[in-house]
């Protein structure tokens, strides 16, 4: 995977990571639910990040999990690895393994959480994982999981390192507008904002790190399609009905939304792990009545 397919990557898709009832990664259900994100416009996988429960993987789970995506996908959209933890030594340790394990375009370095560190100490941390091998690093910036945030003036700073190439920003409009502005010109800018999709993209980002994409791929496909083409009345109108939608999806703890939609859909991704807890049926009901019975 080559940061030039990446680059070419407007919709990605914060992969879920299926279970089994009893816990365990069901393997079995991932070649179905990648064929129709592919299908419906998703142009881009993060394994193991937020979305797919990273927190409750174990270090050989992700490593089977990388290897069975790597084979369904076989080369024909890039892969980031979620490699960011809030040791900095963790961190490094990892991203060498993923680099050396090989067939992904970058890293997604999460804010360290929990030990709330400085903007000095979120530069070193960052800076330090960037220096420690090539794969390249996209920042991921969620205070609303972390407490800790990077300023956009610290993610300009990092923007510098020639092998920091992004940031999954999951921000107000204003931060983005800073970073957009600010940014050199080949620094990649998501936001991971699935209600900012279009504010980021008609200010000039990149394009969108998604849990809709599960959902509504097509909807961000044709919304960048049309401000692509200058209709920005037509992609406008699409935020609109995506909004509500957006809305369920986040009704409830990430990803418990986004799984009862596609379990209701055919897709078995499972329940969650604790200590997330899946949709109840009352719950569920709701989420689905928003997104309707398909796309």
């Amino acid at each position: 995977m080559s940061l030039e397919q990446l680059k070419n990557a407007q919709i990605i898709t914060a992969l879920v990571t299926p279970f089994k009832a009893n816990g365990e990664i069901n393997f079995e259900a991932l070649p179905k639910l990648i064929e129709y994100l592919l299908a419906h416009h998703t142009q881009g996988l993060v394994l193991a990040g937020t979305t797919g429960e990273s927190p409750t993987l174990t270090h050989d789970e992700e490593l089977a999990l990388f290897q069975a995506v790597q084979e369904i996908v076989a080369g024909r959209v890039p892969l980031i690895a979620g490699i960011g933890t809030n040791d900095t030594r963790d961190s490094i340790i990892f991203t060498q393994e993923v680099a050396a394990f090989g067939g992904f375009a970058a890293g997604l370095a999460v804010v360290p959480y929990y030990n709330k560190p400085s903007q000095e100490g979120l530069f070193q941390h960052f800076t330090a994982i960037a220096d420690s091998s090539d794969l390249p690093i996209i920042l991921y910036n969620v205070p609303g999981r972390t407490v800790a945030q990077l300023t956009p003036e610290t993610s300009l700073r990092l923007a510098q390192h020639p092998n920091i190439i992004a940031i999954k920003e999951c921000t107000g409009v204003d931060n983005i507008t800073h970073l957009i502005t600010g940014a050199p010109d080949d620094f990649l800018i998501y936001t991971g904002e699935d209600g900012l999709a279009f504010h980021a993209k008609a200010l000039g980002a990149h394009g969108v790190i998604s849990v809709a994409a599960h959902t509504n791929g097509d909807d961000f496909y044709q919304m960048f399609e049309k401000l692509a083409s200058g209709d920005i009345k037509g992609a406008a109108q699409i935020q609109g009905q995506l909004l509500p939608q957006v809305k369920a999806l986040f009704s409830l703890p990430s990803p418990a939304p986004v799984k009862a939609v596609l379990n209701h859909r055919g897709f078995d991704v499972g329940p969650l792990r604790l200590p997330l807890v899946a949709a109840t049926a009352e719950e569920s009901q709701v989420i689905i009545a928003h997104l309707g019975k398909e796309i």
